[in-house]
């Protein structure tokens, strides 16, 4: 209990230099997680200042799900939360039913930030949720970005239990007498999530010994610090080099760009084809944007993700796919 209300006060206590109205809505599930972060941050954040409110999505994934959501709203309101809002949601087709619930989840989000005058929701995305974030991403060999997890603050998304695992959560609400709501979805091993958490870590607790989970949310921490040093320095790099004109439309000198290291020329490439209006460009389309580099033998355009990418007249040279 004790360390899932000092991770819940030494967040809001890193919110005190914040300007305007501090209100955070806490994203609350009725789950344990997210009603251990409710209830930690009603006794925690109001000594230091800051406000906090509840938003409650419903997905409509499942029977009685309307019925979830307002015992959330109920338990929010005994903890003293104020505003709680509840957001009904619908998730578009039945493929990808975690990243599609997770895009409307999100939206739901911002539209309570707006609504509201918050400036942030609070998350309560915990230790063990790292590490299966950087299982998951190791397994679909999306370095740095997958292997660097989830950060403790993402725009208006803040995530305070990072450090702290689920069973301490679910222990701190036994021990204040508190209930919470068990997600069928949570068991439901047609998720890739749920496999992983409970079949793949424990066989992996069990074989390798334990501190698994904890050494992968490490792996994680690791991977951000050096990922965002790499960013930070791809950025000053194109800024000082890049030659954007106007909107659609940006290029790169070969010869500069073959001056630095692999991984800031992967960076540069691919903050090129976002500037011009394209996606972030797969792993793939990142290999073949380097060929254009290391093995040019006259390649024609390549297709990235809403773009278009040549080498032409010494430059790398992107354009916005029409």
């Amino acid at each position: 209990m004790a360390d899932v209300r000092r991770a819940a006060r030494e967040w809001a206590g890193s919110l005190e230099a914040m300007p305007g109205r501090s209100l955070f809505l806490v994203g609350l599930s009725g789950g344990g997680d997210s009603l251990a972060l409710a209830w930690a941050l009603s006794h925690e954040a109001g000594p230091l200042g800051i406000e906090v409110g509840a938003v409650i999505v419903d997905h409509g994934l499942q029977p009685g799900a309307s019925d979830v959501a307002h015992r959330a709203a109920v338990e929010a309101d005994k903890l003293g939360l104020q505003p709680v809002l509840v957001k009904s949601v619908t998730v578009e087709g039945s493929a990808n039913l975690e990243d599609n619930a997770r895009i409307a989840r999100y939206r739901a989000f911002t539209e309570a930030l707006r609504e509201t005058g918050a400036q942030g929701v609070v998350l309560a995305h915990s230790l063990d949720d790292q590490a299966e974030t950087v299982l998951l991403g190791l397994t679909r060999g999306s370095g740095p970005s997958g292997l660097k997890g989830m950060p403790a603050k993402d725009g208006a998304f803040h995530r305070p239990f990072l450090g702290i695992q689920r069973a301490t959560l679910r222990q701190a609400l036994v021990d204040a007498g508190l209930e919470w709501w068990e997600d069928p979805h949570n068991t439901d091993e047609r998720f890739t999530r749920v496999r992983v958490r409970q079949q793949v870590l424990p066989v992996m607790e069990n074989e390798l010994g334990p501190g698994v989970a904890q050494a992968l949310a490490r792996t994680a921490e690791l991977f951000r610090a050096d990922s965002s040093a790499l960013d930070e320095e791809a950025t000053q790099w194109f800024t000082a080099h890049a030659l954007v004109e106007g909107e659609g439309h940006g290029s790169v000198e070969v010869s500069e760009l073959e001056q630095v290291s692999v991984a800031l020329q992967t960076r540069v490439l691919r903050m090129l084809v976002v500037r011009v209006g394209g996606g972030a460009p797969t792993y793939a389309h990142t290999q073949q944007m380097l060929r254009l580099l290391e093995h040019w033998r006259g390649q024609s355009a390549v297709d990235v993700s809403g773009a278009s990418v040549e080498r032409v007249d010494g430059r790398i040279v992107a354009r916005k796919s029409t």
